[in-house]
């Protein structure tokens, strides 16, 4: 089936004694055993499974084209559960410009137990220079948070194939109706369901799809049930209704964001866009290669520094000045001060997520907010 109908159709796991066309919430936190002990409707406990979650967990594995999923109460549990398994000593390298919750976890939580090199993984020759006899998990962002900036997957896979070196691939920012990095040679895909999967900005989750089902995902799985940082019966809900308007929603993000970018590119106070369905964009052609489309996330250098890029951000009227991203509503933000004093974020970028407004007043929004600096 096409993405369009998984969406729909995938999470249909069981069926009610009454009937119901869509599944039902699922409280329970425990269920009944058998007269032997065991369980006949699939569940023990609902920290280990829940029949919400597991349908959350099936949809997503067939959009993904995995072998399994793990759902979890936000997406910075899901990357850190992917920390967390690896044994100590492990040598990690991911891009520098990872999403600051990711890097912060790397260099704060786990910096006594994991090293890691944090460079430009668009360079496939300084990749395989930085590989050592630890090195253990490769973490691809693509596009990436908030430079947008597009790494080859297939070719990065290759390299750590021949290494031994799992990859995990985040692929919030292009959702699973864009690219599928196992499809590529992905090992792990990390989404944070808060954004376009859920896509409302109104549940927080996060999950990992695994190409194969081996130790390294048994562990993974261990520490989600074990851990217990799990997503409700009521969150999974949410997801399964919102995932099954993710491949339409898409197609209007995509549009809208496409025609924005190519509208700023032409503004005399906008000194750059980062976004992958321009041209210009560096990786353009290798996004063009992996990509559906180029998702609908685009940042913005604004002439002059952090004062103007602050000028347009509390100019704007639709635009919400708010973190997070892949919501029906467009958002809009000055990154460098959401990620801190240490950020390597440029002063003056802005970060938008484009949403499903009608682009002629999306556009009039950032006209005239831009007009006043």
């Amino acid at each position: 089936m096409k993405p369009e109908t998984l969406a729909i159709h995938a999470s249909d796991v069981a069926k009610s004694n009454t009937g119901d066309v869509i599944m039902p919430i699922s409280l329970s936190t425990t269920f009944y055993r058998g007269e032997d002990g065991a369980y006949p409707g699939g569940h023990m406990y609902s920290r280990v499974s829940n029949p919400n979650r597991s349908a959350l967990e099936k949809v997503l594995s067939n959009l993904e084209k995995g072998k399994d999923t793990a759902a979890f109460a936000s997406g910075n549990v899901a990357g850190m559960t992917i920390f967390q398994a690896l044994k100590p000593g492990t040598h990690i390298i991911a891009p520098d410009d990872m999403y600051w919750g990711f890097k912060k976890q790397l260099t704060t939580v786990f910096a006594q137990t994991l090293s890691f090199d944090f460079i430009d993984l668009t360079d496939l020759a300084l990749l395989k220079s930085k590989i050592n006899e630890n090195t253990k998990l490769i973490w691809v962002e693509t596009p990436s948070n908030p430079l947008l900036k597009v790494c080859d997957i297939e070719e990065i896979s290759k390299i750590a194939k021949q290494h031994q070196i799992k990859l995990a691939v985040d692929n919030t920012f292009a959702s699973p109706i864009l690219q599928n990095p196992i499809l590529q040679g992905a090992d792990i895909v990390m989404h944070s369901t808060t954004k376009y999967i859920g896509g409302h900005s109104d549940v927080l989750g996060g999950a990992l799809t695994t190409a194969e089902i081996d130790e390294f995902w048994g562990d993974i799985k261990n520490i989600q049930q074990t851990g217990g940082a799990v997503p409700s019966p009521f969150d999974c809900f949410l997801l399964l209704r919102s995932i099954k308007t993710l491949a339409y929603r898409i197609k209007g993000h995509c549009e809208n964001a496409r025609l924005l970018a190519a509208y700023l590119q032409q503004h005399p106070k906008i000194e750059q866009v980062f976004y992958p369905g321009l041209a210009s964009h560096p990786q353009h052609y290798i996004a063009k290669k992996q990509m559906k489309d180029f998702g609908g996330m685009l940042s913005i250098l604004v002439k002059g520094g952090s004062k103007q890029a602050r000028q347009v951000v509390n100019n704007v009227h639709l635009f919400a000045q708010a973190t997070s991203l892949g919501g029906v509503e467009s958002l809009i933000e000055h990154r460098a001060s959401v990620e801190g004093p240490d950020t390597k974020t440029p002063q003056n970028l802005i970060r938008i997520s484009v949403g499903l407004e009608h682009i002629d007043d999306l556009i009039n929004d950032l006209d005239q907010a831009l007009a006043k600096i």
